[in-house]
């Protein structure tokens, strides 16, 4: 990923080469949500086949559950969604715009230590920039002499009520418009039936845990599934965040891969399953292209957990819009299961043979977003250089997750042997993998056309196929060309995508 790359120009790329759009977009667009174009359904269905590939069906502790996107509200009711699933909310009262409190930063501005008045800017990589420049304007503005006293940055949420009368709005500059801050539930509602009144009150499910909770025993009782084991889920959670921005990196629908992990929790055996679920995901993100030295870890300090967690650890991806939360791994005790077994009078209790005991299991969650884990894949993938001094845009994805992984040309079009060759391969290539035939253009375009759509390899049948069976397959990283007849060809494909 170039230093340089900013999200408008990623941004640009995608649309213009059908990975993803703005969602009824010839009616404007609605703001958090996405449509996939025709790169962008292959790139994440890639994602999600290559996870489930080898979290659940190459390991033996894994089993899988798809449950339905509206549950039960008592299900909501237990896992303390209805009561405590909220953002804190604030509106601008002359703007009519909303924001999360934890997402609005402000500062007094101080001279001498003096407050002159405040500033105020919604969070960004660069939050302390922004404000100290708006700080710099506001003190110039207000014809103050001497130098600025180090900022005092905090957001919303810490805000006493004589500051809430002076912070500025983000959208107009003025103090004295903000709310304070108030708790808004981020659950979608909606009714099932008929009757749109109390007793038919449904949600959007904001997230997929819950439903491999509820179906805990279920599995137990079906499977021959023995502590300790996980089952695993990937399925679409709603959430009407109060201001979804970064693209698809925080929208309002979106889709999870999901594993809730069940042990027993002893104090001996939690953190060191844990840890070695942070180093499995982020194996498994180097795995699919993702360089190591743009992820990190972000510790939750102690005072900060859920009230039922043991630890939480995020990885973390250097986005263009700075270091943000790409994949969360929480040990979250055995809560869920507890919370579920008080409202429903139902066990959820585990006979351990081994133990000679029942216990409810504690459980280690690693939840990643498969949208959060394309957009970290593009960037990582995106990459400019030059050929014979010629500029090319490529996306470097790894074979294993690439929209297409190989593209078959004949070197023209307009001899017939020549284009039936290519086709009887294309044909053949196509049984096992999502590939491309092209015979527009000169050979050179083609492969940049490829190149910008991040596919790994390009074969090019031409008159020396048709004499002894071998064509040339070009690497898109490397742009060297090698010949393979039609066997190795197959064989060398599944090696790099298949793994």
């Amino acid at each position: 990923m170039p230093a340089q790359l900013t999200m408008d120009t990623l941004v640009s790329l995608l649309k213009r080469r059908g990975f993803v759009f703005q969602a009824s977009e010839i009616y404007g667009g609605i703001n958090g949500f996405y449509d996939y174009g025709p790169l962008g359904v292959e790139l994440r269905q890639n994602i999600k086949n290559v996870w489930w590939k080898d979290m659940v069906q190459r390991r033996d502790d894994m089993v899988g559950v798809d449950s339905t996107i509206i549950q039960s509200t008592k299900v909501w009711k237990a896992s303390g969604h209805l009561d405590n699933f909220t953002d804190p909310l604030v509106d601008c009262k002359e703007s009519k715009m909303r924001y999360r409190a934890d997402q609005l930063f402000f500062s007094p501005v101080s001279v001498a230590g003096k407050i002159i008045g405040y500033v105020s800017a919604l969070e960004c990589a660069d939050i302390e920039e922004v404000l100290l420049k708006a700080a710099q304007e506001f003190k110039r503005k207000a014809a103050v002499q001497g130098e600025i006293d180090p900022l005092q940055v905090k957001d919303f949420t810490e805000a006493t009520e004589e500051e809430i009368a002076l912070v500025p709005s983000p959208a107009t500059g003025k103090p004295g418009s903000l709310t304070p801050p108030r708790a808004f539930n981020m659950m979608f509602q909606t009714y099932i039936g008929a009757l749109a009144d109390e007793s038919s009150k449904s949600y959007l499910r904001p997230e997929t845990a819950q439903g491999i909770f509820t179906n805990f025993k279920n599995v137990v009782d079906s499977s021959r599934v023995k502590i300790p084991f996980g089952i695993a889920q990937i399925g679409k959670a709603f959430r009407n965040e109060i201001t979804p921005r970064n693209f698809v990196f925080r929208s309002r629908e979106f889709e999870q891969m999901e594993i809730e992990y069940f042990i027993a929790g002893d104090d001996e055996e939690w953190p060191k399953v844990h840890r070695e679920w942070i180093d499995e995901c982020i194996n498994w993100l180097v795995s699919i292209g993702i360089p190591r030295d743009l992820l990190g870890e972000d510790v939750h300090p102690k005072e900060k957990l859920s009230h039922y967690s043991r630890a939480t650890t995020d990885i973390t991806f250097d986005f263009p819009f700075g270091r943000q939360e790409l994949w969360g791994i929480a040990a979250r005790g055995n809560f869920d299961l507890t919370q579920h077994q008080e409202h429903s009078g139902k066990s959820q209790e585990y006979f351990d043979e081994a133990r000679k005991e029942r216990y409810i299991p504690h459980v280690i969650e690693p939840s990643v977003g498969v949208d959060r884990t394309m957009l970290a894949v593009l960037c990582a993938a995106y990459d400019e250089d030059e050929i014979e001094g010629e500029k090319r845009t490529l996306l470097r994805f790894s074979p294993k997750v690439a929209p297409i992984k190989a593209a078959v040309f004949p070197l023209v079009k307009n001899k017939p042997e020549l284009v039936e060759l290519t086709k009887s391969l294309y044909k053949k290539l196509q049984r096992r993998w999502n590939v491309f035939y092209d015979q527009s253009g000169a050979i050179g375009r083609r492969y940049r056309r490829m190149d910008e759509v991040g596919t790994p390899y390009c074969i090019t049948v031409d008159f020396d196929s048709l004499e002894n069976g071998t064509f040339t397959v070009r690497d898109r990283d490397t742009t060297e060309q090698v010949r393979m007849t039609e066997q190795e060809i197959l064989n060398y494909l599944d090696e790099k995508i298949e793994g």
